[in-house]
């Protein structure tokens, strides 16, 4: 009599943990979990001797009180709402306006080198001055000239020099992009009679586009933090908010509040450019294969 192979119950599916260790491997799954055990005794260490230091109840006190965290998070949940919508307006303008200076840096010819001369001009200036120096130069100098016409809202500037500083960066990151497209595509587009413009706007850009979204987005959550530095002007955003709640109560659990609001916003974004990173990774490496 001869047993029926085929007639037993199916096979039980593989466990996570097994899953796991199948994708890194044997030596893989080693290491991340020393380093895990390892990452967990650091802080353990760390979170015991700030605990146990003299000056911990002093230290709590002044910023991690639960009483003031309560009472300063509206204010600073209000300012952050603030920062939201700057970061915002500040990213669309800054994507568009660096794509703008990218192309205009990848013109050839010539007739175009006026304009290239530009577009140098304004990325190694704007390259060059700290953001901060930025801020107080357009946030306070412009207005002093009280020139006809001209905004004196220290929001309008704020947001000004952010998309100017960012833009410089982010049009060379597209212009990256735009130098790794191959020689060829030019030449298939000329080939088809397509004039330079054209063949940025509909063979070379949307290439070049793909190939840096993952240093755009990197570039995204480092905005998100900078729209704090618009609090230098005196805009009441989450920061400015909880300086003025600091002065007032001369307790800095505030900045605690304006902290984890941040991290509420960032880290969700950082993990959506690691993701957004490793699948264009994978997609890359199934293409060569």
């Amino acid at each position: 009599m001869t047993a029926d192979i085929g007639s037993g119950p199916p096979p039980a599916p593989p466990s996570r943990w097994a899953s796991w260790r199948h994708e890194l491997g044997e030596e893989g799954a080693r290491g991340a979990l020393v380093a895990f055990v390892a990452t967990l005794a650091f802080l353990g260490v760390g979170l015991y001797f700030v605990l146990n230091s003299s000056s911990w109840p002093k230290v709590q006190q002044q910023f991690f009180n639960p009483e003031d965290f309560v009472e300063s998070w509206p204010d600073v949940l209000g300012g952050f709402w603030l920062d939201i919508k700057m970061f915002v307006v500040a990213e669309v303008l800054i994507l568009a306006f660096g794509l703008l200076v990218a192309v205009i840096r990848s013109l050839r010819g010539p007739a175009f080198f006026p304009l290239r001369a530009l577009a140098v001009i304004y990325i190694d200036l704007f390259r060059g001055i700290p953001i901060l120096l930025i801020l107080f130069l357009l946030g306070f100098g412009v207005p002093a000239l009280q020139l006809p016409g001209v905004p004196n809202d220290p929001l309008f500037w704020g947001v000004t020099s952010l998309v100017l500083s960012y833009a410089a960066y982010t049009a060379e990151v597209y212009r990256s992009g735009i130098d790794s497209v191959h020689e060829s595509q030019r030449a298939a587009a000329r080939s088809l009679g397509l004039t330079q413009w054209q063949t940025l706007r509909f063979a070379i850009v949307p290439q070049a586009i793909r190939n840096v979204i993952p240093a755009l987005l990197n570039g995204l959550v480092s905005l998100q933090k900078d729209v704090a530095l618009v609090s230098v002007l005196g805009v009441r955003e989450a920061v400015r908010e909880a300086e003025i709640y600091k002065a007032r109560t001369f307790n800095y659990t505030s900045f605690v509040a304006a902290t984890v609001l941040f991290l509420l916003a960032s880290i969700p974004l950082a993990r959506l450019t690691d993701w957004y990173t490793r699948r264009e990774r994978a997609r890359r490496s199934q293409s060569m294969a």
